[in-house]
């Protein structure tokens, strides 16, 4: 797989999500909200309807928790 790239805010759903890429072991990068960018940057990138977190997988934007769920358990990486 691609190298995943999570967009967080520092919530409940980024840190489960978090853990989860960790408990897989697969390669991801984190950006956090006022440290890698800012909330403007954010909806800029991902709309205004956004939520966190947002998920891409090399250049493909995956999206929010629900999203990226789905994408793993297509993807056989989670059941």
């Amino acid at each position: 797989m691609n190298t995943i790239v999570l967009y967080t805010n520092g919530g409940q759903e980024s840190d489960r999500l978090r853990q989860l890429l960790m408990s897989l072991g697969d390669e991801y990068h984190e950006y956090t909200l006022g440290e890698d960018f800012t909330e403007s940057q954010f909806r800029k990138e991902f709309g205004e309807s956004a939520e966190y977190p947002q998920v891409s997988i090399g250049i493909n934007h995956i999206g929010g928790l629900k999203q990226t769920l789905n994408y793993l358990k297509n993807k056989g990486k989670i059941l």
